[in-house]
């Protein structure tokens, strides 16, 4: 029996010491756990909302102020016509927008109700639900404070409108996610771990030596898994089509476009997680805490990025998959063009070329 205590005090000992162990047992739990409670919100802290009023009463003038004072609310300007309202959301300057029927005041005052449209993005359908519910409950505290004998009988009927998802089908905001989640699992995860495997059995360190110069061994180990990630975008949005009736308003060409722009990123990520790592182990950790954990939490795949804590919102700007997911949402969805997702592609394209040099770099001076 001591023999055998001594046995496990020394496993557990060896297991403390060991720095990868520690971290998979201590820090893992404690980011996932930092992670979880403060990335999942079910409340919208930040609504971005326009107004579109076609009375401009004393009754529309105080509901908007009763709405913008409320907390939530942001106002993001005013608009002349529901023509504005999709360019509006496809540029992601709104939220929502709050449209008052003409002669408001007088409809309340003459017939006891009065209608006002709440437009909301509706690519996200919980977001959707959750200020649409806000919303209603600002109008519901407005009347209820109502003393004026003109407003007793009063009511504003709050009419909600889904623009883009009027049905609320929660597959349109799963597939575009699904499919930031798989190109970062196939290319960045696959790619490390592929090449760390080389350099534990020291295939590797003869690609170095040989004739090849570093960016044409980087080329040579991407490519398979450029055209294997470009065959699940296209099966993925072939899938989304036909079988789930996901619509692609936007342009299909423009969609791959940036599909292959978003697979070169995880790619060249992947390329730098394997450049920094010997074993395969330590990679597949890195890949799957720093890749795609932060890609299902803190991309607004699931959860709001405007609800979360400021600094991980500041985090999600370099997480590659949130801005790929505004790209698809906005052509998928919005049937938004590059004139909309500029910024996006750029911050992109910049995350590509910055990884890929560092890669190369690091591929060179093991070289040397």
């Amino acid at each position: 029996m001591k023999r055998f205590l001594a046995f496990v005090r020394k496993e557990f000992v060896h297991i403390i010491r060991d720095r990868r162990t520690a971290v998979i047992l201590f820090g893992m739990p404690i980011l996932q756990l930092l992670l979880f409670g403060f990335a999942i919100r079910n409340e919208v802290s930040e609504v971005k909302t326009g107004i579109l009023d076609r009375s401009h009463d004393s009754v529309t003038e105080a509901l908007t102020d009763r709405l913008f004072s409320s907390g939530a609310f942001i106002y993001a300007g005013n608009l002349q016509s529901e023509k504005e309202i999709a360019p509006a959301f496809a540029a992601g300057r709104m939220n929502e927008v709050i449209v008052f029927e003409a002669d408001f005041a007088r409809r309340l005052q003459r017939d006891g109700v009065a209608s006002m449209q709440v437009v909301t993005d509706g690519s996200d359908p919980n977001v959707s639900r959750i200020i649409s519910g806000y919303t209603e409950l600002v109008v519901r505290d407005y009347l209820a404070d109502q003393t004026d004998g003109d407003l007793q009988v009063a009511g504003v009927e709050a009419v909600p409108l889904m623009m883009f998802n009027p049905s609320l089908k929660s597959v349109f905001l799963f597939v575009p996610g699904l499919m930031a989640m798989l190109l970062m699992l196939v290319s960045a995860l696959m790619t490390s771990i592929s090449i760390t495997k080389e350099k534990e059995s020291g295939t590797m360190e003869l690609l170095l030596v040989s004739s090849l110069r570093p960016l044409q061994v980087i080329i040579g180990k991407v490519v398979p898994y450029l055209l294997l990630s470009f065959i699940n975008v296209i099966t993925v949005v072939g899938l989304a089509y036909f079988v789930f009736g996901v619509p692609c308003r936007g342009s299909v060409v423009l969609l791959f476009a940036e599909s292959l722009l978003f697979i070169l990123t995880a790619l060249s990520l992947g390329i730098l997680i394997s450049s920094i790592t010997s074993s395969q182990q330590v990679a597949m950790m890195i890949s799957l805490a720093g890749l795609l954990l932060p890609t299902v939490l803190l991309s607004g795949f699931i959860f709001p990025v405007e609800s979360m804590p400021l600094p991980l919102r500041v985090i999600s700007n370099i997480i590659p998959a949130r801005w790929y997911l505004v790209i698809v949402r906005g052509i998928m969805l919005k049937g938004a063009g590059i004139a909309l997702l500029w910024k996006e592609t750029l911050i992109l394209l910049v995350m590509t070329f910055f990884f890929m040099a560092v890669s190369v770099r690091k591929f060179s001076e093991r070289l040397q």
